[in-house]
């Protein structure tokens, strides 16, 4: 009898412990992204922070329950549109295609984009783009809402995730004189998503 609860209690420690490692492996994963975003800033020459700007920078405590499995679908007949920029010119995107996941017990749907002016750039041809707003605009986010960025490799198999850890402020919340996408309003989630990146601590510059 000993023997098998010492088994037990063994193997429940076991089972913790894997749970643990699993969850700090999360948490490191968003950590270094984190670390590369920040290291961004400084590498851009258009970038509206500095090295002293950083520490201003906030974020949400990584919550797996954030990376969301989704499907997704092709919109291959989508026409080209004039996106509004917070500074008031407009950007050309067209919408690529639709994600559909659940989130909280609830279905939500996001439009994936892709800009015109990228798709003609080598580098950036199979980037895609992901605004949104959501219920923490203006209460712990940025009131403009944030972003996040795909590939179209990760979208080929009509199965995906993203991960809301990941989103990201647009420039304009630090600084004038930046042209940022307004998320357009299919993309407002009727939901709060407590992940990813907060507003900044810092105050607004002007250029």
């Amino acid at each position: 009898m000993k023997k098998i609860v010492l088994f037990i209690l063994c193997a429940l420690n076991g089972t913790l412990l894997v749970g643990q490692i699993a969850e700090l492996t999360f948490a490191e994963e968003i950590s270094q992204h984190r670390e590369a975003y920040k290291q961004g800033f400084l590498h851009d020459e258009r970038s509206p922070l500095q090295a002293d700007d950083l520490p201003n920078l906030r974020f949400y405590e990584p919550d797996e329950a954030y990376r969301v499995s989704c499907t997704f679908e092709r919109t291959p007949d989508e026409k080209p549109f004039e996106l509004p920029t917070y500074s008031g010119i407009t950007k050309t995107y067209l919408k690529y295609g639709v994600l559909t996941f659940e989130l909280k017990g609830e279905t939500h749907q996001l439009a994936v984009y892709q800009s015109l002016a990228l798709r003609g750039m080598p580098q950036y041809a199979q980037y895609l783009f992901l605004p949104f707003r959501d219920l923490t605009n203006d209460e712990t986010t940025y009131g403009g809402g944030r972003y996040m960025d795909l590939k179209m490799s990760d979208l080929e198999s009509g199965d995906a995730a993203i991960d809301f850890n990941k989103a990201y402020n647009p420039w304009c919340h630090y600084s004038d004189g930046y042209n940022c996408p307004i998320p357009p309003t299919e993309n407002s989630l009727k939901t709060a998503i407590e992940a990813g990146e907060k507003m900044w601590a810092g105050e607004k510059k002007h250029k």
